[in-house]
């Protein structure tokens, strides 16, 4: 930056653009194309700025700041990337076995709410065996809190976390400790206090969806602001080494484009990084199969998508509850089965709930194409108290239920806290419309009203207030709380240890065959099968009472030739807060335990004493009578 220093602004709907600082006013040049460029001399590093249209005196933040140091309506900051020096050359990326994911929000993470704060608990996370930290949105936004959804600047991290050099620095002694970090993005609105349309109407187009104005990204004008939209994408992989994002709401990204902007986007990142694996994700209430399908068979090239079909399923096996959009889900096993073996439940056919058919087909889809969760900041915060699901239902049946979701064949994705269950909540918070606080309890109320029990009004009443502080601050995690709880985190913590060292389970190379059978109304198996037989691996949950098991017809219950069937890890060891795990011979009668998990190794047979006539005269007339 020694001869200064470089702008770029795109503002078609102006006559000239001048960049303005403490010492001067400094006019760009108008490229003719909607694009005013020029290089400032006499400007560096930390030089604060803002932008002039037309003269008229109202200064904008440039909509590329690098930083906000005095939040989205202050000035600009000049920043050099290039100045952080990196220690990560030897990281290639999120491999794409055994991973396991980790969504955090960076200002609750931590009681200090700061990404050096939440760097010093990396090595917790590499102790769990987190693989991928997905962080929520840490563009700049509006208020003093937030989820970080509602961005005004997306190309600026939020000085409310740090400095930019503080992110990098997280991500960088993430990579040290052999975790990757992914960025959740928002490309389908921005947020309160947006002055986009100062620069150009034609960002939006004229109708909304339920979260914003809806982007222009196919209609006229719409060139360049798919390239803002892809460069920021870009950005955050080559300027801040993220491996990979997660991008919101896919299904509000309106485009009609010969190349849909999400392909766009995976192009352009999977360039950026080179040799460096990335991981990309999306969320998708429709369930769009083609999203993970490579663009060469015209998919849109993401690697996978959040699967709200598990979390809903297992919310209604471990409460019971079946409001709002759990009512088509039973929480029964075959549910279950059918998840681990297809992904999603809903794949086309009709949706109770919506009254038409949700989903495609993606029975062609491999399990890591699927992030499976039982939290998530959404369904967490969906309900009027923020408990996790911890606090709905029992421990045994939690423990049983978290063993599905880590030893099952899809991605598991933990909730900040959920590894220790945490005991603070995680409430919908945003200080973004603070000036209207009313409307946005209001909206909140109205979309909570499709749960039946929610219309209860004294839990209207005492809802908390989003826009409050102490709701925000509320949400910190306690880390004291990994201590009270050292049971459930070691039982995350050895779940995770099993689907790392179990390839057949840990999505392995080729990716083992996975099948499932229906047992009773409350229990189902899963069945790991390998070309070999020996390394076979089976899943037993059982999410109702003791179940006394004589024979199985089934032949997924079948041992490998030659082996039997061991119990190598129980939900109800002691060190989980189990009652313990009765001993089981599975070549005779045994019990399967009410609200237990039980994972089976096959072992070889040593020598047996092959029954004789009168032992089995002699056992059939004891079951006779």
């Amino acid at each position: 930056m020694r001869g200064g220093v470089s702008f770029r602004v795109w503002a078609p709907a102006r006559k000239c653009v001048s960049v303005v600082t403490d010492n001067g006013h400094y006019p760009l040049h108008a490229e003719g194309n909607g694009y005013f460029s020029g290089l400032v001399a006499g400007l560096g590093i930390g030089t604060n700025y803002h932008l002039d249209l037309d003269n008229d005196g109202v200064l904008e933040a440039d909509p590329a700041s690098r930083f906000q140091p005095l939040g989205p309506t202050g000035p600009s900051q000049v920043i050099e990337p290039s100045d952080f020096i990196w220690r990560d050359q030897g990281w290639t990326g999120v491999p794409p076995q055994g991973r396991v994911v980790y969504e955090l929000h960076v200002g609750t993470f931590t009681p200090e709410g700061t990404w050096t704060a939440a760097r010093q608990r990396l090595q917790h996370l590499r102790n769990l065996g987190v693989t991928v930290i997905e962080m929520m949105p840490v563009n700049e936004f509006l208020g003093s809190f937030g989820w970080g959804y509602d961005g005004v600047l997306l190309f600026a991290p939020t000085r409310l976390y740090g400095t930019p050099d503080d992110l990098r620095s997280f991500v960088d002694a993430a990579h040290a400790v052999g975790i990757g970090v992914i960025l959740d993005v928002v490309y389908n609105h921005f947020g309160p206090g947006d002055r986009f349309d100062r620069f150009a109407a034609s960002y939006f187009k004229g109708e909304r969806n339920e979260w914003g104005r809806t982007l222009n990204l196919d209609g006229d004008g719409c060139d360049a602001v798919r390239t803002y939209f892809i460069c920021n994408a870009v950005y955050w992989i080559e300027e801040f080494h993220f491996d990979g994002l997660r991008i919101d709401a896919t299904q509000a990204l309106e485009d009609k484009s010969e190349k849909h902007i999400v392909a766009e986007i995976a192009n352009a990142c999977r360039r950026a990084a080179g040799v460096r694996k990335l991981y990309l994700l999306a969320e998708n209430e429709p369930q769009d199969a083609n999203l993970v399908r490579e663009t060469e068979r015209g998919g849109l090239g993401m690697n996978a998508v959040w699967n709200d079909d598990f979390h809903h399923s297992a919310k209604v096996a471990l409460t019971g509850r079946r409001e709002a959009y759990l009512h088509d889900y039973r929480g029964h096993p075959q549910e279950f089965v059918s998840a681990a073996k297809y992904g999603y439940l809903f794949q086309g056919q009709r949706y109770n709930w919506q009254n038409k058919a949700r989903g495609k087909p993606a029975r062609d889809l491999l399990p890591a194409n699927f992030v499976h969760f039982l939290d998530n900041h959404d369904q967490i915060a969906n309900s009027a108290s923020g408990k996790r699901i911890h606090q709905l239902t029992s421990s045994a049946r939690l423990r049983a239920m978290t063993a599905l979701l880590i030893l099952g064949p899809q991605t598991p994705m933990l909730f900040q806290g959920q590894e220790f269950s945490a005991s603070t909540p995680f409430l919908y918070f945003s200080d973004a419309a603070k000036d209207n606080r009313s409307s946005v309890r209001d909206g909140r109320l109205a979309f909570l009203s499709q749960f039946a029990s929610f219309r209860d009004q004294q839990i209207r009443r005492n809802m908390p207030d989003p826009c409050d502080r102490s709701t925000f601050e509320r949400c910190k995690l306690d880390w004291e709380d990994a201590e009270r709880n050292e049971d459930m985190l070691a039982l995350h913590t050895d779940l995770i240890a099993l689907r790392r060292c179990i390839p057949v389970v840990g999505e392995g190379e080729p990716p083992a065959a996975v099948d499932g059978s229906v047992l009773t109304d409350r229990c189902l198996l899963l069945r790991y099968l390998t070309a070999q037989g020996k390394d076979d691996r089976l899943l037993l949950i059982n999410l109702g009472r003791d179940l006394v098991i004589a024979s199985l017809a089934d032949p997924l219950f079948a041992p490998p030739e030659f082996h039997r069937w061991t119990i190598v890890w129980s939900s109800e060891d002691f060190p989980y807060g189990g009652g313990g795990q009765r001993p089981a011979d599975l070549d005779r009668r045994w019990v399967l335990p009410g609200n237990t998990a039980l994972l089976l190794t096959p072992e070889a047979r040593g020598p047996q004493r092959v029954p004789s006539a009168k032992d089995v005269a002699d056992w059939q007339e004891h079951l006779i009578g």
